[in-house]
């Protein structure tokens, strides 16, 4: 049955059942088959050899230089982060076992990790 509304189209009515759900907010577009998706870029893994690498990246943060520091122990992550944000005197952060400072902090980065013990090698130009 069909319904006339005022310009004389004839309107059609859906059914609840019939519909079918075409987003998530969790899991986006759903009205695209499941397949391979794209894998997210991720950094180089760092050899477990004992050896804490501090490199300086720009790239992906808008032009804003980092200091990263690679092969700290997981267990002392937030330790050596929060002290080497505190002798930098500079923000940063600690996640999937990489530290990262804000700005350019390599000679005062390496010095304080070596004051700690640890070996460390200048990654990267």
């Amino acid at each position: 049955m069909d319904r006339r509304s005022c310009t004389g189209r004839a309107r059609q009515t859906h059914r609840m059942d019939e519909s079918r759900r075409v987003y998530s907010t969790a899991d986006g577009d759903l009205r695209k088959p499941p397949g391979p998706t794209k894998a997210r870029r991720t950094a180089p893994s760092t050899p477990n050899d004992g050896i804490v690498r501090v490199s300086r990246e720009t790239s992906g943060r808008r032009g804003k230089t980092v200091t990263v520091v690679r092969g700290v122990p997981v267990r002392e992550l937030d330790e050596v982060a929060s002290d080497l944000k505190r002798q930098c005197g500079s923000g940063g952060s600690a996640k999937d076992g990489v530290v990262e400072i804000q700005g350019d902090h390599r000679p005062k980065v390496v010095a304080r990790l070596e004051s700690r013990g640890y070996r460390v090698k200048l990654a990267g130009g």
